[in-house]
């Protein structure tokens, strides 16, 4: 019998559970997930205490073309800055929070994944 390899939109959502479950271990809350407008889409909102924090979620099979983290340029930076504008201007009560952009990288596998977890990753807010 042949394996069935999963879509990758099939992939990519249960990489996103798969983290939110993590930084909600981690003591996170979950605002929002998949966000869109035309700037793109944010795969995780997520409040730390205070502070709002926009999540990129990767997933990598292997690494042989670099890691998930590695895989946010110059243009995805710039289209989630421009989505967490619009968010923040959609949430008023949220505007005048700190906010952070972390990227989380999933690998592994559903029942071992592993967490590659950058807070921070880039500065803009």
């Amino acid at each position: 019998m042949t394996a069935v390899r999963a879509s990758a939109r099939e992939t990519g959502t249960l990489s996103e559970d798969l983290a939110c479950a993590h930084l909600r271990d981690a003591g996170l809350s979950l605002l929002a997930r998949n966000v869109q407008c035309r700037h793109g889409e944010i795969d995780l909102i997520m409040l730390d205490g205070d502070t709002v924090v926009f999540v990129e979620v990767r997933y990598r099979r292997g690494g042989r073309f670099g890691d998930g983290i590695d895989s946010v340029g110059a243009h995805k930076r710039a289209r989630l800055e421009k989505a967490a504008s619009v968010y923040l201007a959609r949430e008023p009560r949220l505007a005048q929070r700190a906010c952070r952009f972390d990227v989380i990288a999933v690998s592994g596998t559903p029942a071992q994944p592993a967490f590659d977890w950058l807070r921070n990753a880039f500065d803009v807010c």
